[in-house]
């Protein structure tokens, strides 16, 4: 049993990995937004364009084989409630934050929590989209769509690059298919990762061929270098996009399988354990380090970035702490027993509530 939580440790692994390049790009580009300046985190970001969210997605969907045979109640409280609890409470945060006191804007403050049930905000566009996508998967598989058709139709839906006007529909289109290759393609995922714990030299070297070949497309003719969002070359063509999304995604399995042989990167792994917790937390304290930071006068953007990235990350961890030790706001990061469907396992009063990994 020991053997095998090692083996999967990597999966928080590549959480943390996950999680690390997510709050690297918003960093990056706010600062980049803000200064005009463009510095090493841009070249990160730029490098891992094409597989930094579908990496999430694929991840998110791993352990969906354990729950998608369960009723749709025991489901539906499990996969989407769950998660539309997290996107409301902290949904409802941002916006009372920055809209409601920053901009002392109460009215458009009111507005934007209308906007925000239909319209995913902000950066948590990704929760809200947990919930769909894991919604779209249930009814497709108990419907008994076969795996081929779903797989081609995603794949479909992300090629074509839709711009429908509605950030729901077009976020589903790009990310639906990620997530569903992390649920029907994870066996082979935990092949492949207990392959690369075992044959730590053939791993590398087809990192490195993946590094290589990544970098080529992305940096081909056509890539722009922007303070906000690079646009890639070649990376970016339907097909090509695809390919190299999945091949990343797959990359960062093999990564993380790596990392888990190094005891030093424990605390990478630590992070991917509490991924969701700075994920719905880090966007307040990184607009306020940025803002901070260069009223202070630091302008440089690798630096900035850098410290705006860990402000970002630490205080989510440092309020979980405080959370944990005083035992007011556990709401903020458990689920409470209200907050389940009637009937549900957690709706029972002896549940105790769940976290929101």
């Amino acid at each position: 049993m020991a053997e095998q939580a090692k083996r999967l440790d990597w999966v928080d692994m590549a959480k943390g990995l996950s999680i690390f390049l997510v709050v690297m790009m918003y960093a990056a580009s706010s600062v980049g937004e803000d200064t005009g300046g463009i510095g090493a985190f841009h070249w990160t970001i730029a490098f891992a364009t094409p597989f930094r969210m579908p990496e999430f997605f694929l991840i998110s969907g791993l352990f969906l084989s354990q729950v998608i045979d369960r009723p749709r109640r025991a489901f539906a409280d499990r996969r989407i409630v769950h998660y539309f609890y997290f996107y409301v409470l902290w949904a409802l945060i941002h916006i009372i934050f920055k809209v409601g006191l920053l901009s002392a804007n109460p009215i458009g403050a009111l507005e934007q929590i209308a906007w925000a049930v239909v319209q995913p905000y902000g950066v948590l566009w990704f929760i809200y989209m947990l919930a769909v996508v894991g919604a779209a998967t249930k009814v497709l598989y108990d419907l008994k769509v076969p795996v081929w058709a779903v797989f081609g139709a995603g794949a479909v839906l992300q090629m074509a690059s839709v711009h429908s006007g509605s950030y729901l529909v077009d976020q589903f289109c790009a990310y639906f298919l990620f997530f569903y290759c992390g649920f029907i393609f994870a066996p082979r995922l935990f092949r492949l990762a207990a392959w690369a714990q075992d044959h730590a030299g053939p791993a590398l070297t087809a990192l490195g061929i993946w590094a290589a070949i990544n970098g080529a497309l992305v940096f081909s003719p056509g890539f722009v270098m922007h303070a906000v969002h690079p646009i890639m070359g070649l990376a970016g063509l339907p097909g090509i996009h695809l390919i190299l999304a999945l091949a990343g995604a797959a990359a960062l399995c093999v990564i993380a399988a790596l990392l888990t042989r190094l005891p030093w990167m424990n605390w990478l792994r630590w992070l991917g354990s509490k991924s969701l917790i700075v994920y719905v937390a880090f966007v307040l304290p990184m607009g306020v380090a940025r803002t901070i930071l260069i009223k202070l006068g630091l302008v440089e953007p690798t630096l900035l970035t850098a410290l705006t990235m860990t402000v970002a990350i630490v205080s989510p961890l440092i309020l979980y702490w405080l959370v944990l030790r005083t035992g007011w706001g556990r709401f903020l990061f458990e689920r409470p027993v209200w907050a389940h469907l009637p009937g549900s396992k957690g709706s029972r009063p002896s549940s105790v509530a769940i976290p929101a990994e």
